[in-house]
């Protein structure tokens, strides 16, 4: 029973990776402009199918189509935010309904690309098996992306709290308009952090593609995900968004393992909504600025 309950906990944190470098995506966009990207699992979605192409028509390695990937997704997001920009009244409301449908857009051209097959890597390099420490299980892929997802996101966090335009992301997360008056763009600050959230969703794309299975409906899943982590963590905190995916895998996992795959869901959204009755401003919803 103990190792059972130990592999479970593992296979949580493990998909806790997952989820965190898709909902950080989703945090740093939300940070900047105060808006929820309801398109940016479709996002992840179209990096997966990308990589899916590459390795089904080209014979290519999963990995060595992130270049590929990153610069499609990289443009569909900034044309995203290009017709964000564009609203000038009743933004919240507005931009749901606009990256709203956006996400169905997407999602019905990958089901007319690809149609609504289940796929999956060929590689056997990412399907094999590790073992870790005679008593832990995982794939490869699984492992090895859940280290990167965790490089990743060190080096955004390293990046919003040491560099210029870091600083100037968190400055307006903050305050829009001080962060105006200290001389920052807030265009360009948003387009940078289209574009980050953009590589995240490239990187997460590739890693449920090697990891996992993909399918057309997958990307609202992902969102609604994203969106519950983001919420859970506390908006704007991107430390907590880390520890609420970690949380909802595991919650997750657990339910898996010892009740069934179809309360799965569930599992993660009741803790949501305990988390939120007993702190209603989320894990870290204290600190409002960006990246602390």
């Amino acid at each position: 029973m103990f190792e059972l309950i130990l592999q479970a906990l593992f296979s949580g944190v493990l998909a806790g990776g997952y989820y965190a470098t898709v909902a950080v995506g989703l945090a740093l966009v939300f940070g900047t402009m105060r808006v929820i990207n309801l398109a940016h699992g479709e996002l992840v979605l179209l990096a997966a199918y990308i990589a899916y192409a590459a390795e089904s028509r080209y014979g290519m390695n999963p990995v060595a189509a992130i270049p590929f990937a990153l610069l499609i997704v990289g443009a569909t997001s900034a044309a995203i935010y290009g017709l964000l920009s564009r609203i000038e009244e009743d933004r919240e409301i507005n931009s749901l309904i606009l990256t709203f449908g956006i996400g169905i857009i997407l999602t019905n051209a990958i089901l007319m690309i690809w149609a609504a097959d289940i796929h999956s890597t060929t590689d056997a390099w990412f399907q094999d098996s590790m073992v870790i420490a005679d008593t832990l299980f995982a794939m490869r892929a699984e492992v090895v992306f859940f280290v990167g997802g965790l490089a990743l996101m060190a080096g955004v966090y390293w990046w919003l709290n040491h560099s210029w335009q870091g600083r100037a992301v968190r400055a307006l997360s903050s305050n829009r308009n001080a962060a105006k008056l200290m001389g920052v763009n807030p265009r360009q600050t948003e387009v940078l952090s289209f574009l980050l959230a953009a590589l995240l969703a490239t990187f997460a794309g590739i890693a449920i593609y090697t990891g996992k299975t993909i399918f057309p409906a997958l990307g609202h899943v992902m969102t609604v995900k994203a969106f519950i982590i983001t919420v859970l963590a506390g908006l704007g905190s991107i430390p907590g968004v880390l520890v609420g995916a970690l949380m909802i895998g595991v919650i997750e996992s657990l339910t898996v393992t010892f009740f069934s795959a179809s309360l799965q869901e569930l599992a993660g959204m009741i803790l949501f909504l305990v988390v939120l009755f007993v702190s209603p401003s989320g894990l870290f919803g204290g600190r409002k600025a960006l990246a602390r």
